[in-house]
């Protein structure tokens, strides 16, 4: 009886060590591969969205052969669709209000480029008469915006 429990007891041969032995040992390594996968596919989703979240108000842009531009803060636009309504970013106002709405971002110290949008089928009228008044008032940095034109 002594013997039996002193070679179970002692851990080197025995029933203990061999059962220890037939177990598969841990992974201590984390597995990234599924990881990767994850934030390749929403990398892909991000660069597809991105484009379609800075439209807001729907415009038939004309086409011109012109590069597009790179900017890294979110620009403010004028757009100016076929009927000749104007708006601010997405909110539509007056064209006696873009000079004061202008003049209140402004006040937070927005200096970067302003960018009129105007729909190709947009009285050519109304979009002069947005740009002169947003020149008027001091914005010299002014840009429009058009769409790349395709080879047909």
């Amino acid at each position: 009886m002594g013997m039996s429990v002193g070679a179970s007891g002692s851990g080197r041969g025995g029933r203990g060590h061999r059962r220890r032995g037939s177990r598969r040992s841990l992974m201590s390594e984390i597995n990234v591969t599924p990881f990767v996968d994850v934030m390749l596919v929403l990398l892909i989703i991000f660069m597809v969205a991105a484009p379609l979240l800075t439209v807001g108000v729907p415009i038939d842009l004309p086409e011109t052969q012109a590069k597009a531009l790179n900017s890294e803060t979110q620009p403010i636009t004028v757009s100016i669709n076929e009927g000749g309504q104007i708006y601010l970013q997405e909110t539509e106002i007056p064209i006696d209000e873009v000079v004061p709405k202008l003049e209140a971002i402004a006040q937070t110290g927005y200096d970067e480029r302003i960018y009129v949008r105007g729909d190709k089928t947009a009285d050519y009228g109304t979009v002069m008469q947005v740009m002169a008044r947003i020149s008027a008032a001091g914005y010299r940095n002014l840009g429009l915006v058009t769409l790349q034109e395709q080879d047909k």
